[in-house]
């Protein structure tokens, strides 16, 4: 589907009606050229996920992932012992710790999720 010059996938198409406020609402359906617009619960969105409720745990749980799976491509540095302190530093500070906390400036916290965080950065710094 085209309108002027932008060009819509229907098969990949979706929508997500949020429910912060906590009102229930059922506006019926969406579509599409008489195609059914699928309802989804939750979807990635510029690298965080989104969930119809607000919560931010499964974003939590990718970035924690995101978080080790930089760090064991940067391994070989960072567990080297001829390799200086400071400079396992400053290579954990410019490539773990931006994927570990992409997106956090946005995120409704509790304390708990912080705890996580700070978990999963201890266990990445020992």
């Amino acid at each position: 589907m085209e309108y002027r010059g932008f060009r819509l996938s229907r098969s990949k198409t979706e929508y997500l009606r949020c429910g912060f406020s906590g009102v229930d609402r059922d506006d019926g359906e969406v579509t599409m050229g008489g195609v059914v617009v699928p309802q989804v619960e939750k979807f990635k969105y510029l690298g965080s996920i989104i969930e119809e409720s607000g919560d931010i745990d499964e974003d939590i749980s990718h970035r924690i992932r995101a978080g080790w799976q930089k760090w064991r491509k940067t391994c070989g540095v960072l567990c080297d012992k001829k390799i200086p302190l400071r400079l396992k530093g400053r290579v954990y500070r410019m490539v773990v710790r931006p994927a570990l906390l992409y997106g956090v400036e946005c995120w409704p916290i509790k304390k708990t999720q912080v705890q996580r965080m700070m978990v999963a950065e201890m266990r990445m710094i020992r």
